[in-house]
């Protein structure tokens, strides 16, 4: 089933929604540090509410260590990015995909972009920069698990 990973998150309240989120999915996540605030934060908690202790959680203290693992576990890294020109809706989802999203203040450096399987974006209105970042991923992650029939029974 394909999995999300977050790129240094520095808002906890996105954090918290996306391990809600990926709690009631059953999908893993995988936070690659360092983080922009204790993992134990009061606003984390408050946003996951009583999912937390149900998100299946994975911490990378860099993301050279994540990068060898997904290498190691031959996952594809799927990129979201406003950077990207390919529509996420219109590419082909596999169960063993790793969704990437970036810090909600700067995105990931260019050599993540560079080594990333596939780079893409949520068509948005003319003149919008982007989403939040737990919105993102729940739409990007909604099309995997549909494509890949990855749905909770």
């Amino acid at each position: 089933m394909p999995e999300l990973a977050l790129y240094q998150p520095d808002i906890p309240q996105n954090t918290g929604t996306i391990l809600r989120l990926a709690a009631c999915m059953g999908v893993r996540v995988h936070i690659i540090e360092p983080v922009g605030f204790p993992l134990s934060d009061h606003a984390l908690k408050r946003a996951g509410m009583d999912y937390m202790e149900r998100a299946a959680l994975t911490r990378h203290l860099t993301f050279e260590a994540f990068d060898a693992w997904r290498r190691q576990e031959e996952r594809r890294l799927l990129l979201l990015t406003t950077a990207a020109a390919r529509p996420y809706h219109h590419h082909d989802f596999a169960c063993r995909d790793i969704l990437l999203l970036g810090r909600e203040s700067s995105g990931v450096p260019e050599a993540v972009h560079a080594i990333a399987d596939a780079r893409l974006t949520i068509p948005m209105a003319e003149g919008m920069r982007s989403l939040n970042i737990a919105v993102s991923a729940a739409m990007a992650l909604g099309e995997a698990l549909r494509q890949t029939e990855g749905f909770p029974a």
